[in-house]
């Protein structure tokens, strides 16, 4: 089964409003990325047990151990979950860049070094969450190491974007 077979067929086995929601988010990431490398995985390591929800995954880059060693991964993440919907900006070398940049702008909403948490879409500001995706689509992989590229370029300013008016829940995970 290829990729975007895949994706469907996970999509497609959302319950709604989940489901809108997750092919709103894919059509945009796939809009903001045209030809992105996509990604599925099912959740489960090489044993067979699962370790996370199944995700879909948009680009790639390549992550960079200490020890020398390199995996491939994708750049940004989306994945049903039991709360809600998570969507994964990975590779970014500040970890605190999501929540500082986009946390008070985006609604209700729990950001992270590497997260975006929400119940639904309507919950928070699309555009918001839409420049997030952008800007990690859109940063060169020069320099990276495992903590993800280094000295990226400020995304556009959010700050002036508007709210959606609800109380905006922040956590950060370390």
């Amino acid at each position: 089964m290829t990729p975007q077979e895949q994706i469907e067929r996970y999509l497609s086995g959302q319950p709604e409003p989940k489901r809108g929601d997750l092919r709103t988010l894919h059509a945009l990431i796939l809009a903001t990325a045209p030809g992105a490398r996509l990604w599925f995985l099912d959740g489960r390591d090489d044993n067979g047990k699962t370790v996370s929800n199944p995700n879909v995954g948009y680009g790639d880059y390549t992550i960079r151990y200490a020890n020398g060693s390199t995996r491939d991964f994708y750049r940004v993440g989306l994945s049903a979950n039991s709360a809600g919907i998570s969507v994964y900006v990975m590779g970014l070398a500040d970890k605190t860049h999501l929540s500082r940049t986009y946390g008070q702008a985006i609604g209700k909403a729990s950001v992270s070094g590497y997260c975006i948490k929400f119940r639904s879409l309507k919950d928070i500001d699309i555009h918001v969450l839409e420049s997030a995706i952008r800007h990690r689509m859109e940063l060169p992989d020069e320099g990276q190491g495992r903590r993800g590229p280094l000295n990226a370029p400020e995304p556009e300013d959010v700050t002036d974007l508007p709210t959606r008016g609800q109380p905006h829940r922040h956590r950060e995970r370390i």
